[in-house]
């Protein structure tokens, strides 16, 4: 399915002993062709598999399927007791809040159909942990997008892009969830890069100079940067767009994970004066 299309109308339901409850904000997913995408997905991946808002096991037991070691974690407790008899012997459930359960310090594949209204804090506290390789998510249609930087990238994806990758796969209809939620989903995955394209101790000085191009002034990158850099690296950017006269009219939306790199990389030639700056949403 090309990224950003809808599954198909008509795709069949699967019924499951939680679907039309609302506890914790969570939509359960129940089209049987969604499914299957989201299992292809996380089959296209290594290690162990650690699913977070398991629910009864919609996405569980399919995934059990894949012969990988498999940790369910649900906050809720009826949901939990359900898909303890329901799964695998070999399948770990455990009644526990993703937001604080303790994360594999070795690598593996993180697994989730998020409550809408939990995305932000769930993405942030994935892209905090270290050791995961992988994730594959279902999230609000609006945030999968901003995410994958179609139409542009936002300030949080600038900030995390030298060491993820975010690709948005497919759209995923509100009648694809029991109870309905008020929006469309987005599949998404995130991967950790191999070779980041910032050094890890940098990140810190990285993220606060893409916070500054972000909510600099200006009416382009060339005002926007040269007023957001040491006067001593602006010449260093100056030139650096010089030599790329398509961005001539650019924003910092407009720029490529690379070129976020590359211009840090101008800057940290000398001394850069960092500060603690939030991470944001948007």
């Amino acid at each position: 399915m090309l990224p950003g299309s809808p599954a198909k109308p008509g795709a069949p339901f699967l019924r499951t002993h939680g679907a039309g409850r609302h506890e914790h904000g969570q939509n359960f997913l129940t089209d049987r062709r969604v499914i299957a995408s989201f299992v292809d997905l996380v089959s296209r991946t290594d290690g162990p598999i650690l699913e977070f808002g398991a629910g009864d096991g919609a996405l569980t037991l399919p995934l059990e399927r894949l012969g990988r070691p498999l940790t369910a974690v649900e906050i809720d407790r009826r949901h939990a007791f359900r898909l303890k008899r329901l799964a695998a012997s070999a399948t770990e459930v455990v009644r526990g809040d993703f937001l604080r359960y303790r994360l594999p310090d070795g690598p593996c594949v993180l697994v989730g159909n998020l409550p809408f209204h939990l995305t932000t804090s769930v993405l942030r506290r994935i892209l905090h942990a270290d050791g995961w390789t992988s994730a594959v998510l279902l999230v609000q249609w609006e945030v999968a997008r901003r995410r994958a930087a179609v139409g542009g990238a936002t300030l949080m994806t600038a900030q995390w892009w030298p060491w993820y990758e975010f690709s948005l796969v497919q759209r995923v209809p509100a009648a694809a969830f029991t109870p309905r939620p008020d929006v469309d989903g987005g599949l998404m995955t995130i991967d950790r890069r191999d070779r980041p394209l910032v050094r890890i101790e940098q990140r810190a000085s990285y993220q606060a100079f893409v916070h500054r191009v972000f909510t600099g002034k200006g009416r382009g990158l060339r005002q926007i940067l040269t007023r957001a850099v040491p006067a001593a690296t602006r010449s260093e950017i100056i030139q650096w767009l010089d030599g790329r006269p398509h961005l001539a009219t650019a924003l910092p939306r407009d720029l490529t994970a690379d070129q976020w790199a590359e211009l840090h990389a101008l800057i940290t030639s000398r001394p850069f004066r960092s500060r603690r700056v939030p991470l944001h949403d948007d």
